[in-house]
């Protein structure tokens, strides 16, 4: 198993511990698979091993938002989305591999009173954090008034966190549609407008900011 931002700074020998102790299991789930259908009633902290999956939201006019896309080593669980009143499921975007954690027996005291039990919970709180910085940084973005301020927004967010003006999407046009809220079809012409005035140039997914 790779390393994951979870159990960083927790020897190996003691992960295998740990994970006895936390009643893992793994599961294995092909493209477009259902993995959780409503997150917020699940009381399972679970841990992206391979592939890619989303977090999807949808309305009550059956409008989907995807409201977040998750990589290897990406956590996800109810306690990461507690904020969310909607049912939230969670799809496999590409074949996938998922490390399934029982939250009580996270927030259980070891019997045996592990230091590195602490490190985990520890970790996980850092996570938390981390979440909640990445929500209000989307919260920032949804609340554009416009299609093109919020294009603006999220490619500027984009570009500071690779540190230069050229950066590639991680998702498709659609699928950051579907991030922002707005309709493909608009967000497309105006992307296109940003172009023919000078603010960016694409090629592909890739986006440079010329401002």
């Amino acid at each position: 198993m790779g390393k994951n931002t979870i159990f960083d700074n927790i020897d190996e020998q003691d992960v295998k511990k740990l994970l006895n102790c936390l009643q893992c299991r793994q599961v294995s789930y092909k493209k477009e698979r259902t993995i959780v259908s409503n997150l917020i009633n699940t009381k399972m902290v679970c841990i992206v091993l391979k592939g890619t999956v989303d977090l999807i939201r949808y309305d009550y006019n059956g409008n989907r938002t995807i409201l977040e896309e998750l990589h290897e080593n990406d956590v996800f669980g109810e306690i990461f989305s507690a904020n969310l009143s909607n049912e939230i499921s969670v799809m496999a975007k590409t074949d996938c591999e998922i490390m399934f954690l029982d939250y009580q027996c996270i927030i259980t005291r070891c019997k045996k009173n592990c230091p590195f039990h602490d490190k985990f919970i520890e970790n996980m709180l850092d996570l938390v954090s981390k979440k909640i910085i990445e929500k209000n940084e989307r919260i920032e973005v949804l609340t554009q008034r416009s299609i093109r301020d919020k294009l603006l927004s999220y490619f500027e967010k984009l570009a500071r966190r690779k540190i230069s003006k050229s950066f590639t999407l991680p998702a498709s046009y659609t699928d950051l549609a579907d991030y922002l809220s707005i309709d493909r079809s608009a967000m497309m012409r105006e992307i296109k407008k940003l172009k023919d005035e000078g603010f960016i140039e694409t090629k592909g997914k890739k986006v440079t900011m010329l401002y």
